[in-house]
């Protein structure tokens, strides 16, 4: 089930430690008007810390070109909490991502391989980009942990897409 670019984001709504219950892809206006969604493995994951630290660091950048930023994850409210706290992580991070929000999202699921890694299926990398119309821009979805897009380029690219009104690509199969 993978999501078309173009197309409407699914509509999800998730718990987070910062802004309550919010949908998924409909920006907090008070920070822009697209949405990044960055889905992340969970605390057990070392790389997705490194890629949370990350993007903390460049939550003003996206927030100068309008783009809010929503990071969220399988994790129950506690990890979530641990995970920010570890990075110090100053944006919003959703957690409680259910299967079938997974499976509406189109995102790859990996079961833990043992009770010390976690105790539940987790979401595998993906990065979304919506637009204010509450429709993909950006669409980028990964079965690894290493496999996700570098921020830095991501950035330049939207700010790219939003300056030049550049149209969304990828919007049929060959």
């Amino acid at each position: 089930n993978t999501l078309t670019p173009d197309a409407s984001f699914p509509d999800i709504a998730v718990s987070t430690l910062s802004d309550g219950r919010v949908t998924v892809g409909q920006p907090n206006k008070a920070r822009g008007d697209w949405q990044l969604v960055v889905v992340y493995r969970g605390k057990h994951c070392p790389i997705c810390k490194s890629y949370l630290t990350e993007l903390n660091g460049m939550l003003k950048d996206f927030a100068a070109i309008k783009v809010d930023v929503l990071a969220i994850s399988a994790d129950p409210e506690e990890k979530a909490k641990a995970s920010a706290s570890d990075i110090g992580y100053d944006g919003t991070i959703g957690y409680d991502l259910s299967l079938d929000q997974m499976a509406q999202l189109g995102v790859f699921v990996s079961d833990p391989r043992s009770p010390e890694e976690t105790d539940r299926p987790f979401a595998e990398p993906a990065t979304f980009v919506v637009r204010g119309d509450g429709k993909l821009q950006i669409v980028d979805v990964s079965n690894a942990p290493f496999s996700r897009p570098a921020l830095k380029g991501l950035l330049k690219g939207l700010t790219f897409i939003r300056q030049k009104n550049y149209p969304v690509r990828g919007t049929h199969a060959a």
